[in-house]
């Protein structure tokens, strides 16, 4: 069984779940999980975690993303991308006003944001997706979750349809996790008074992954018959290199390796002595055990997850 993380390309028209299944089938492994899901239209960065890598998928979830979207302003959609059912049209014309006003309406959105979730989504309300919902022609009061937009910016030549009345906007979106750029892009057109939603979106960073470095199912599969697949395979313990690392006494291992606190006398050698936080856990030959914190109280290290 493999253990350790991989960066996959998600390809369009893929769900995540799609992706995790033919992984399966092409590792013939079944412990794999995603840390965040992709919509079947968009494309780009889908870290997968592998065999105990799994146990990092709850760990990882809250990383930050960059998002490179097209912004569609004049068209207003049902499930507020390209994909849905028009809604309505209004005249989205392309003038030096029309541009300051839409880096004003932009920028509006820079730091913490109350967002509402589009009802094309897979948040469960009373045990049922929100999609589920949506599809039978509800749609449902839902709560603004808060998220952070770190960073939005034009990144290439606008293009103005002027039959059409719309304006496609290429933008670069870097976010804190929860956060929907469709309907970012829905909440930039409403604030235009032209409407707006997403017409394309790739994402080409989660936490460390970046796109140059993403691989495709087709590329795994290659890789796996060339048995090469191991050299980009990240292992489970780097993914959590800000927490400093304890090395335990070959004497006290037995402590760790039946997941029970130790304390300050049974390390071996540590990264950062001092550290009274998180810390990645090896046994005496350096493998990799776990990530214990520090109980000020009980002045031990007590497990947080267990990676053996």
């Amino acid at each position: 069984m493999i253990d350790g993380m991989l960066n996959v390309y998600k390809e369009k028209d893929f769900t995540s779940h799609d992706v995790v299944a033919k992984l399966r089938g092409i590792l013939k492994q079944k412990k794999i999980g995603h840390t965040g899901t992709l919509d079947p239209a968009a494309t780009g960065v889908l870290p997968v975690c592998l065999g105990r890598g799994t146990k990092l998928c709850d760990m990882i979830a809250g990383q930050d993303k960059v998002y490179e979207a097209v912004l569609l302003l004049g068209v207003t959609t049902d499930t507020q991308d390209t994909t849905g059912k028009v809604t309505a049209r209004h005249p989205a014309v392309w003038s030096p006003e029309f541009k300051t006003a839409l880096d004003a309406a932009a920028a509006s959105f820079k730091g913490d944001y109350n967002q509402v979730p589009p009802m094309y989504s897979a948040i469960k309300v009373g045990g049922k997706k929100l999609y589920e919902l949506a599809r039978e022609g509800r749609e449902i009061s839902r709560k603004a979750r808060r998220v952070h937009i770190y960073e939005i910016e034009m990144t290439g030549d606008v293009q103005y349809d002027d039959s059409a009345q719309t304006v496609r906007v290429p933008v670069r979106v870097h976010c804190s996790k929860g956060t929907y750029i469709r309907t970012l892009c829905h909440d930039i057109g409403e604030k235009m008074g032209c409407g707006g939603c997403m017409e394309a979106l790739t994402r080409i960073r989660v936490g460390n992954f970046e796109i140059g470095s993403a691989l495709t199912l087709a590329q795994i599969e290659r890789m796996v018959k060339e048995q090469t697949l191991n050299s980009v395979i990240v292992p489970v313990d780097d993914m959590l290199r800000e927490y400093p690392a304890v090395y335990i006494k070959e004497k006290d291992c037995r402590l760790i390796y039946n997941g029970n606190p130790f304390k300050a006398e049974n390390i071996e050698k540590a990264e950062n002595a001092d550290a009274c936080g998180q810390v990645r856990v090896y046994d005496f030959s350096g493998r990799f055990v776990g990530v214990y914190a520090y109980d000020v109280d009980g002045r031990q290290y007590k497990p947080v997850k267990m990676f053996l």
